[in-house]
């Protein structure tokens, strides 16, 4: 006698289906349709910007204003860390702010319609209100973030609704009640929401991108500066001797490649400025006023000149410094042309992007001093992060006070009536650069072979000159290092220092002292407010 089992009773349709085809977590998916409409907002905000200005893109001007607002210590703090990656850091940071708050946007509107939305204009009005207050910004300024957060506040209502139409709302699911729709009817709700969310992604992916490359295609900056043919220097710098290059593997080359020279800036994109729009303003306490376009510019008799520049936040050691072969207009004949007025003493540059620096009038008209508005380096037009059209270099002082990128205008002045970019937040007005010198080979922590080894490195004391270098192992005596040929006082010099290293581990310091018999001095001094200070000091190995 066989005993038949009950026969079970058979699960509805829905939730048969339902096993088959699980739901995704309902906030998941309310975070993603806050994501899209980030994602169309930007996207659409690129291809307005297009039109309008290539600067006026809501992440670039957001980021712009953060570069402006943060603190001093925090902008020093980040390029310590970070080096010459800190635009890739800022931008990637925002990009992360976006999208969690994009997230919180698509939760809000998903349970609290519409405070989603409202967050969403939130943050397109602090983009506009970033907008229309940067640099040489027009109201047209605003229109890109506008019609892009128009854009994305359309696209997170009607994604949201359609994730309602299959899901349900957020109360539900907080609750833990789902709809029990037919399935027929989940099955197109959850098509139709698929189908909006996946074809405005793609589209979404496509306008940004493709407005991205059509926003630098269209920059007439890039072919301009391909096509462009830089005039012979009248007076042309003297060639640089063979000895200046000590031939040391690691060691600094004496003229740093163009790819290679730090970029320190307050610029968040490259401004990509026409040379044939580009005029240079000189104007302010002076006998006359006057305007130079860049063709003028060109047939000034041009000067070549090897100069070294430094940033003011280059710690002990650091790498935020190049020497390059620039060539340009003195700006010593640009101011006897337009005459300063008595009292004056300041000349305050502007970039286009609305940096500016203060630089001792003085300074700029000292005839042995080689301060040029330059067009060339190393041969070439200025590369675009470096200045194209044109920029300013000055011997002897920080960039944050001189080496003005992207100028467009010189305003004679005084230092109590005006006041800088850096200046204007704790740095202090007039930076001299200070006598340093790096150890460039070994590094630190290096392991070295036991016998000679070569410790090399630079050294800088511009427009004053290197006298000597001198190298101390552990805290032994200080032993003098030989020095290359330098170029000029304006440009930093190799050393090298013949070490018979013994096993173990050592301690190797440098110190150098310029033609005015300043020597480094031991203790550390930050590099707020006027440069940093010390000896640089490395750990190696000899095995």
């Amino acid at each position: 006698m066989s005993t038949r089992s009950p026969e079970r009773p058979s699960p509805p349709a829905a939730t048969r289906a339902s096993s088959r085809n699980p739901t995704p977590r309902p906030v998941v998916l309310a975070g993603a349709v806050g994501l899209l409409s980030a994602l169309v907002t930007l996207a659409i905000a690129e291809l307005v910007a297009l039109m309008v200005d290539p600067a006026s893109s809501p992440l670039l001007v957001v980021g712009s204003l953060v570069i402006d607002l943060v603190p001093s210590w925090v902008k020093d703090l980040v390029i310590a860390l970070f080096g010459t990656n800190d635009k890739i850091v800022l931008l990637l940071v925002l990009a992360v702010l976006v999208a969690a708050l994009a997230v919180v946007a698509g939760l809000l509107e998903w349970r609290r319609s519409p405070w989603g939305t409202v967050l969403l204009a939130v943050v397109g009005a602090v983009a506009v209100v970033a907008a229309t207050t940067r640099s040489g910004a027009t109201g047209m300024w605003a229109s890109p973030t506008i019609v892009g957060v128009g854009a994305g506040v359309l696209v997170l209502r009607v994604g949201s609704e359609r994730l309602r139409a299959w899901i349900g709302d957020g109360d539900a699911d907080v609750l833990g009640a789902h709809p029990d729709p037919s399935l027929a009817d989940t099955a197109v709700s959850r098509r139709r929401f698929l189908v909006f969310t996946g074809a405005t992604a793609v589209g979404a992916v496509l306008v940004g991108v493709g407005a991205r490359v059509a926003n630098a295609a269209s920059a007439a900056a890039g072919a301009a500066r391909r096509t462009l043919r830089l005039p012979s220097a009248v007076s042309p710098a003297a060639p640089i001797p063979a000895a200046a290059d000590l031939g040391i593997p690691g060691l600094s080359p004496v003229v740093t490649p163009n790819t290679d020279f730090y970029r320190i800036d307050t610029a968040l994109q490259v401004p990509s400025i026409d040379p044939s729009e580009w005029s240079l303003r000189v104007f302010g306490e002076v006998e006359e006023e006057f305007e130079l376009t860049f063709d003028e510019l060109l047939e000034l008799p041009m000067q070549e000149s090897v100069v070294t520049l430094a940033c003011v936040s280059n710690e002990v050691g650091g790498d935020l410094i190049g020497n390059a072969v620039w060539l340009g207009y003195p700006l010593r004949e640009l101011l006897a042309r337009a005459r300063p007025r008595e009292g004056a003493d300041m000349v305050l540059s502007r970039s286009i992007d609305g940096f500016t620096a203060g630089t001792p009038l003085s300074v700029l008209q000292e005839e042995d001093r080689d301060s040029l508005i330059a067009v060339g380096m190393n041969g070439e037009p200025l590369p675009l992060e470096h200045g194209f059209p044109a920029r300013l270099v000055v011997p002897g002082l920080y960039g944050y006070v001189s080496a003005t990128k992207w100028v467009t205008s010189l305003e004679i002045t005084r230092f109590s009536d005006a006041s800088a970019y850096w200046t204007d937040r704790g740095w202090s007005a007039q930076g001299p650069v200070k006598t340093q010198s790096r150890i460039d080979v070994p590094t630190n922590r290096a392991r070295v072979p036991a016998g000679r080894v070569a410790v090399a490195g630079v050294a800088w004391a511009q427009h004053t000159g290197i006298d000597r270098v001198e190298v101390r192992i552990d805290d032994q005596a200080w032993a003098p290092a030989r020095l290359a040929t330098p170029i000029s006082a304006d440009t930093w010099v190799q050393w090298v220092f013949e070490w018979d290293a013994p096993a173990g581990d050592h301690r190797l310091q440098v110190r150098a002292t310029d033609s005015d018999s300043t020597t480094q001095g031991e203790r550390s001094v930050p590099v707020v407010p006027d440069g940093a200070e010390g000896w640089h000091t490395i750990e190696v190995t000899v095995a």
